[in-house]
């Protein structure tokens, strides 16, 4: 049974009064909810909050839910929300993306950056992680949101396309864009 058919059924479930059935939507996805606003505020117990806030809203709001994306698609659009509303409150900048080292794919590409050998190696490493870093919390949001999804959430074009309510084609473009302007500022790191 696929992810996206069983999302479903519970949210039927929670629709037709079983409330129980949300604990369960809840389980499911809650880390990886808090892994996306962490990418937003850097003080992780008011991502915990924002997460909760979150989570809650999309409780209230499942009975107009209609299903035409994906519940986590959903979700992830009312968490990037909370996330962005409580910044604009406190008035602050996003939070640089940072390596998830539970991802293995992403551990593995930290295992190469991290050269341990040398001072030089370390230096080197800290540099090229900072600048891409830089990078990516300065491309403007379209473009920062549409290689996050697809370079550390792994995501599709197509999924991003519906997250991003966009063609794929923009999607496409976008994060060729945002990989164009990465690699002009990482380029004189690794020449």
């Amino acid at each position: 049974m696929s992810t996206e058919s069983t999302d479903a059924q519970l949210v039927k479930r929670v629709q037709n009064g079983e409330k129980g059935a949300f604990d369960l939507l809840v389980l499911k996805y809650q880390h990886k909810i808090v892994n996306l606003v962490m990418r937003y505020v850097r003080d992780p117990e008011q991502a915990l909050d924002i997460t909760q806030e979150a989570f809650v809203k999309a409780y209230r709001a499942l009975p107009r839910f209609r299903g035409d994306s994906a519940f986590y698609t959903w979700l992830y659009r009312i968490a990037v929300n909370t996330a962005k509303n409580y910044l604009a409150s406190q008035r602050r900048r996003p939070m640089d993306v940072e390596l998830d080292l539970q991802d293995p794919d992403q551990y593995d590409l930290h295992a190469k950056l991290k050269e341990t050998d040398t001072p030089e190696g370390v230096t080197l490493s800290n540099e090229l992680r900072e600048t891409v870093e830089k990078a990516i919390a300065g491309l403007p949001e379209d473009l920062r949101t549409a290689i996050i999804l697809r370079e550390i959430d792994g995501m599709s074009y197509e999924e991003i396309a519906q997250t991003m309510e966009c063609p794929v084609g923009t999607v496409r473009s976008r994060i060729f864009r945002a990989r164009d302007a990465i690699s002009k500022k990482v380029g004189s790191l690794v020449r």
